[in-house]
């Protein structure tokens, strides 16, 4: 594996572990919801992340790179809290983007060289022989 490639393997399990931890930390400890039950919240933020988690632990290329649609929920929760909260809630919301960034940065282009290395490719839509 290239060097390239291993960094960014390497983002994107930061960011994914990142958030991994935050989640329960967030509603259960540092922030947890006033309205509501924090274990449906922690369900609803939790779980999603349990998908992707061995493929990620043993670098498959093709579960990092959907386990990008995933990360989107947290991009979504965290922008929303940056448009609302204030306080710690605000905090951990710029934690939450910079972690979900992280992961969508590493995991798609850790996909993509990963992929080159393999000689994997997606043929352009022109060179297709089937249009």
């Amino acid at each position: 594996m290239a060097a390239n490639t291993a960094r960014y393997l390497l983002l994107g399990r930061l960011g994914f572990f990142g958030l991994w931890l935050l989640q329960p930390l967030w509603i259960l400890w540092l922030a947890p919801p006033q309205l509501g039950n924090a274990y449906v919240l922690l369900a609803l933020l939790w779980l999603p992340l349990w998908l992707p988690f061995y493929g990620i632990v043993k670098g498959h290329a093709y579960t990092l790179a959907w386990a990008n649609f995933i990360v989107m929920i947290y991009f979504l929760h965290s922008l929303t809290n940056l448009w609302v909260a204030s306080g710690m809630h605000l905090y951990l919301s710029i934690l939450e983007l910079l972690l979900a960034s992280m992961m969508f940065i590493g995991c798609t282009y850790y996909a993509r060289f990963r992929g080159m290395e393999l000689g994997l490719k997606i043929p352009r839509l022109k060179d297709d022989p089937r249009r």
